[in-house]
């Protein structure tokens, strides 16, 4: 049992038994925001649902009063550490795992769903409830594993923006300088911020448009092969496949999927006006949220999809030798970064922007650095809301916008300045591996816990999770986390240093450790209810009540 600073709630209908200022067990109750709670800050304002007397079951009007939070959280999905992930996967494989994205973004959907519910039923976002069931000691070592996957996200924001201006500078702003730029984030964040809840969130759709029309411009100037497409979307095999695509197609699981963004989605949804008191409310918030989500998403894969295909049909089976031949001939200053061997052509996000401008002309590079800087901006600002919320809910901290950001992107700067200072953008980029491996390990620690809280009666009621949704969500992240395990394990052996294998031997034990324990509590919430062998697991014993705001008319 829990104490709280919220009034005491008087007993409804013999279920809810709340005493002086406790938390007690129930199975329906009521979740809503107190009128006099300090918004922070995406909820200093909330945005009405127009009421329609109709009895249609569909309203483009309440479609749109819903639309935003799943345009944000499908930034996640468009990051530069993705785009890399897309470039790769055409450069190294063609077309051939296209299908291999189209299943981890609709996994990737069903997992958000899980996490829009969790908000809209509760009106708690997942960390806040992470606060409330588990013990101290899991609180806090989840809220660090939580806190290491959003600083190697910024990370990734960040050098993505340093190459973007790099790029756009021909070269005259060096990577460090790019990262420094970067700082300002904090001030642009801040200021936006203050402009409205709508406007801000028609700033991040417009962030999406330029990387629409910018990745779309490079697809329609390479023209790939539509049937090629087509067969690698929609037929899930690999002809001619090995080991090298293979770690291709698990990096690509592991970079859609993240784990700060089941966070997120969970929070942003809290700032629309549902009375949670009403069921039907609630059923009508989950349905228009889904659809939103479904549409984001959709066009996150499009966008993602062009760059699959850019690179699928102008650099599959090139070689080193080709594209310096190219770019010699081009004239491009970038010629040196392409030894002239018969190696197959490895290429990250800055090497993408090059070999586009040798084959395609300067103009593709500039729309690529440009869609590129869109990708970190707009993810980097998303990324800080993630931190945001996680921050509040695990330790119930009110830190200022400008402390929380400034945090978050120093020590994400830090790092990445230093390399970019001392080393080249080759290990610039090649962070990039070591952070989706950071965030890969992370996964659990948001996949487990969603599937948890939306699996148990006392928090979700008649929204509780359905036999399919428990089974099938736990297959799901089952797969998932194994699919990112393997990726982490390449990514290791591929270190040829015995004493990093003991370090990571030493580390594997207590991660699975902390890992197992979160599949136990998932367990019993499942229903397995003979793993709770002294009947005294914490898991849904206690929930949150508050206040029902009285919205002004």
């Amino acid at each position: 049992v829990f104490t709280s600073k919220k009034r005491e709630v008087p007993p409804e209908n013999g279920d809810i038994q709340a005493t002086h200022t406790h938390y007690s067990s129930m199975h329906t109750k009521t979740y809503s925001t107190s009128k006099d709670e300090v918004y922070t800050t995406y909820f200093e304002e909330k945005v009405p649902i127009p009421q329609d007397t109709s009895e249609t079951c569909f309203s483009f009007r309440k479609l749109w009063a819903f639309t935003g939070p799943g345009f944000l959280m499908s930034i996640a999905y468009l990051d530069p550490g993705n785009i890399e992930s897309d470039l790769q996967s055409g450069a190294k494989a063609g077309f051939k795992l296209l299908w291999v994205l189209l299943g981890a973004t609709i996994i990737g959907l069903l997992l958000q769903r899980l996490a829009a519910r969790l908000g809209v039923v509760t009106g708690m976002h997942l960390a806040e409830v992470c606060n409330r069931q588990y013990p101290t000691v899991p609180r806090i070592i989840l809220w660090l594993m939580v806190e290491l996957a959003i600083i190697g996200s910024d990370m990734q924001e960040v050098i993505g923006c340093a190459i973007a201006f790099n790029l756009l500078s021909v070269g005259r702003i060096p990577l460090w300088a790019g990262v420094l730029i970067t700082i300002f984030d904090t001030f642009v964040f801040l200021f936006l911020d203050k402009y409205g809840l709508r406007r801000l969130e028609a700033f991040f759709g417009f962030l999406i448009t330029i990387m629409a029309l910018t990745f779309g411009y490079e697809y329609v100037t390479v023209k790939p092969d539509q049937g090629q497409l087509l067969k690698g979307m929609f037929l899930p095999y690999c002809e001619g496949c090995g080991p090298v695509q293979l770690e291709q197609a698990v990096g690509i699981v592991g970079a859609v999927i993240m784990p700060h963004n089941i966070y997120l989605h969970s929070a942003l949804v809290k700032s629309r006006q549902v009375d949670r008191t009403k069921p039907r409310e609630v059923k009508e918030a989950n349905k228009y949220y889904f659809i939103e989500s479904t549409i984001a998403l959709f066009v996150s894969f499009l966008i993602n999809v062009f760059v699959v295909a850019v690179f699928a049909e102008g650099f599959y089976g090139r070689t080193n030798l080709d594209v310096h031949n190219v770019c010699n001939h081009s004239g491009s200053p970038h010629t040196h970064l392409f030894p002239q061997d018969n190696n197959t052509l490895q290429v990250d996000i800055y090497k993408g922007g090059v070999v586009l401008g040798c084959f395609f002309g300067p103009v593709a590079l500039y729309i690529w650095a440009v869609g590129i800087l869109a990708a970190g901006q707009s993810s980097t600002m998303t990324g800080t809301y993630s931190g945001q919320f996680v921050m509040e809910g695990f330790l119930n901290l009110r830190w200022s916008r400008f402390a929380r950001v400034l945090l978050t992107r120093s020590v994400a700067i830090v790092p990445t300045l230093l390399v970019a200072v001392f080393q080249d953008v080759q290990h610039l980029t090649g962070m990039n591996d070591f952070l989706n491996v950071l965030q890969s390990m992370q996964l659990p620690f948001a996949l487990i816990p969603i599937l948890t809280f939306t699996s148990l009666p006392s928090l979700m009621s008649e929204f509780t999770n359905g036999l399919f949704w428990k089974i099938g969500g736990g297959i799901v992240i089952l797969v998932v986390c194994a699919i990112n395990m393997y990726f982490v394990v390449v990514y290791v052996t591929g270190l040829n240093s015995v004493w990093l294998y003991v370090l990571a031997a030493l580390l594997s034990v207590a991660y699975l450790c902390f890992v197992g324990y979160l599949a136990w509590q998932c367990l019993i919430a499942l229903g397995v209810s003979c793993l709770d062998v002294c009947g005294r697991v914490r898991i849904g014993h206690s929930v949150f009540i508050e206040e029902q705001p009285e919205f002004d008319s």
